[in-house]
């Protein structure tokens, strides 16, 4: 059941960031129409809500996250600087000397789904890391279209038109196929990953399924595995495979079970997307440390006004190296450990709450160390009890524009999906309180 706001806006600071940061904190609406997202979910054949309810009850919060217009006008500008620097030929000369050869292979496609994540400090918003097949998408457009508006405040902030962000994650695969092949038709997309069925956002991959096939495309959902190669054909089951949207983690396509999509993809018998060089650009953690490095920026030829977004965006990255081991073990608390080749949260160590021989492992090499950025935090209702959790925001984005915000909500050292009032969350763009009706 919905609550009212219990801040009223003679209350509110004058500054939009604060503003949001209190609303987080104070504003008890549950602002999530579970009826309306039933809908959103079921439409067109979609899901059966009340099994994935039942499978994977923490997938979505019954609440909203409130940002800052300043602080998205900032995300995006940190978005923008970086793409500005992805494009430099010294830029992409420096990172693909460490990438793995299929990265070196140039392709049209840009790649789909870029996933930036951000933590939000007082000093505003600060990038964590870029994922080139950043999931959840099409499941928080979904979300976006069962909130209601549930006080003054948050109905002034609702977003116009959810479904027009859909519309725009499907002409983004249009415009992947155009890139690489021109007027051609696109007959055919293969959704692929690893045990697709198994994946915990495996409702998404069947959601995209009927969003393709809704809009005239056949799709299917399949592992690597059921996918052949002939030479001239990526095929499965037979039929013609065009496209393949790319939700795998093996980035290199190494495995032996990728060995088709592999081959059909240096041959450029298929459309790859996200493909290893979009990852190589911009998803090896190792490119935190370049990005993050002023001196390196400088070498690069980045400009000044570039420099400074994005050294106040980028918290430093540097790399661990054995012999700096002691300095590290001393000032651990300060570092969030991660493996510079690693996807998600795994095997990634906040610093205080490192063993001695975990940290020791670290020391063997292949990670960086990220300069620690809190979390901002949310307050929610569970059980009638208030729960203070821990959130970032991650900006789909395409072509260097932001198509998407959303907001996860979790306890722990990490997002995961587990915490009871947890999970995707929407995001509302929080003017300065003068704009914002009582």
């Amino acid at each position: 059941m919905s609550r009212p706001i219990t801040l009223y806006r003679p209350n509110l600071p004058p500054d939009c960031r604060e503003a949001a940061r209190q609303l987080n904190r104070e504003c008890a609406c549950l602002s999530v129409d579970r009826e309306a997202l039933r809908l959103a979910l079921e439409a067109g054949g979609g899901l059966d809500y009340d099994e994935l309810r039942r499978s994977r009850p923490h997938l979505f919060s019954d609440t909203v996250v409130f940002a800052g217009e300043a602080s998205l006008k900032r995300m995006a500008e940190i978005v923008a600087a970086i793409e500005s620097v992805v494009a430099l030929p010294a830029y992409q000369e420096t990172v693909l000397a460490r990438a793995s050869a299929i990265a070196q292979r140039p392709v049209p496609a840009r790649g789909v789904f870029l996933g930036y994540d951000f933590h939000v400090d007082l000093s505003g918003p600060r990038l964590i890391e870029i994922n080139t097949n950043a999931g959840g998408g099409l499941l928080n457009a979904r979300l976006a279209r069962a909130q209601r508006a549930c006080c003054g405040p948050v109905a002034a902030m609702l977003p116009d038109a959810a479904e027009t962000v859909e519309q725009g994650f499907l002409a983004m695969f249009r415009e992947e196929w155009r890139l690489a092949r021109g007027e051609r038709p696109l007959g055919c997309i293969a959704i692929v990953d690893d045990n697709p069925a198994e994946q915990y956002l495996a409702p998404e991959f069947e959601l995209f399924r009927q969003l393709f096939e809704a809009n005239g495309i056949a799709a299917r959902v399949v592992a690597p595995s059921e996918l052949e190669w002939d030479g001239e054909r990526l095929t499965c089951r037979s039929e013609t495979v065009d496209l393949v949207y790319n939700r795998l983690t093996d980035f290199a396509l190494e495995a032996p079970g990728n060995a088709a999509l592999r081959a059909a993809y240096e041959a450029d018998g298929v459309v790859l997307t996200p493909h290893p060089r979009a990852h190589a650009l911009y998803a090896d953690k190792r490119n935190l440390m370049l990005l993050s490095d002023e001196a390196k920026l400088v070498e690069l030829g980045v400009p000044e006004a570039t420099r400074k977004i994005l050294l106040a965006g980028i918290p430093p990255t540097v790399a661990v190296r054995a012999e700096d081991g002691e300095r590290f073990w001393q000032q651990r608390r300060h570092w969030f450990f991660k493996p510079a080749a690693g996807f998600g949260s795994r095997a990634a160590y906040r610093g205080d709450k490192l063993t001695k021989r975990v940290f020791e492992e670290i020391l063997q090499g292949g990670y960086i160390a990220q300069e620690i950025v809190p979390p901002s935090e949310r307050r929610v209702e569970v059980a009638a009890q208030a729960q203070d959790m821990k959130l970032d925001l991650r900006c789909y984005v395409y072509g260097g524009r932001i198509q998407l915000v959303a907001a996860r909500l979790y306890q722990g050292q990490t997002t995961n999906f587990r915490t009871p009032g947890g999970g995707f969350a929407s995001v509302l763009a929080v003017p300065n309180p003068g704009r914002i009706p009582a």
